[in-house]
């Protein structure tokens, strides 16, 4: 099944066109790193998608449903109510972390499910340890996050992400705030899900990574998807000039 499915999206910021008609799908249990340089429209594509901005044409499925459709060359956005429904599909994991400060590392995890989805507590605080002990952090339940390391942050945050039961995780450079070896916790973390089946879109410069953990590799300039297909071919052996100029900047 397709869990997200994008066509012809377009965006641009006052006259800086930043996404020229992306159309890509996402299927279930699969795991998509989007790798390219900076600028080149992969975080505004994830924004996008998780309607943290507002697409200006194109139209956006999830689970097979359609979310946003065109209608004169213009993106049609569905009421409010419906968006916020539609948000459950999804778990968005930043590179800052984004954790509340004044909440403790449980409450920042049970605070959506209870507040928002209207959960048990029981049953919300029972799952929320579960995922801290996940990701190995059952002993900082009553830590804030100022007492956390950066990777425990980023470890709190996906389990948060977790808790709302999303069918589908993104990561936006999920590891770019963090030192060598605090990345390399956060993506032993991520390859665990991925081995779990987890569908996940991830955003990353780690280009190692994106080779070992992905079904397929998007290599995104200039708001275009360039080149796209399995790691080995993208990452090892790319098709494309352009790919090939990225990555070989990157190996110097």
């Amino acid at each position: 099944m397709k869990v997200l499915e994008i066509k012809n999206l377009k965006k641009k910021f006052g006259e800086k066109v930043v996404l020229k008609d992306i159309s890509l799908q996402i299927k279930e249990g699969e795991v998509v790193s989007i790798i390219g340089p900076s600028g080149s429209g992969k975080s505004t594509l994830l924004r996008c998608a998780t309607f943290l901005e507002k697409m200006d044409a194109g139209e956006l499925s999830y689970s097979e449903k359609n979310i946003i459709h065109s209608k004169h060359g213009r993106a049609i956005y569905p009421h409010s109510k419906e968006l916020r429904k539609v948000c459950e599909n999804f778990g968005l994991v930043f590179q800052d972390f984004n954790l509340f400060p004044h909440y403790s590392v449980l409450k920042n995890i049970v605070d959506a499910p209870i507040s928002v989805e209207k959960r048990k507590k029981e049953e919300v605080y029972e799952e929320a340890r579960a995922l801290l002990k996940k990701v190995g952090l059952e002993d900082k339940e009553n830590a804030y996050p100022s007492q956390l390391s950066g990777g425990q942050k980023q470890r709190v945050a996906i389990a948060r992400a977790m808790a709302m039961r999303p069918k589908m995780l993104y990561f936006d450079e999920p590891t770019s705030a963090l030192d060598p070896e605090l990345t390399a916790e956060i993506l032993k973390l991520i390859k665990q899900l991925a081995a779990e089946k987890m569908t996940m879109v991830i955003v990353t410069h780690e280009i190692d990574f994106a080779r070992a953990v992905s079904d397929r590799v998007i290599f995104m300039d200039e708001g275009v998807i360039v080149e796209e297909g399995k790691p080995e071919d993208v990452i090892d052996n790319p098709s494309n000039e352009r790919t090939r100029e990225f990555l070989k900047k990157l190996s110097y």
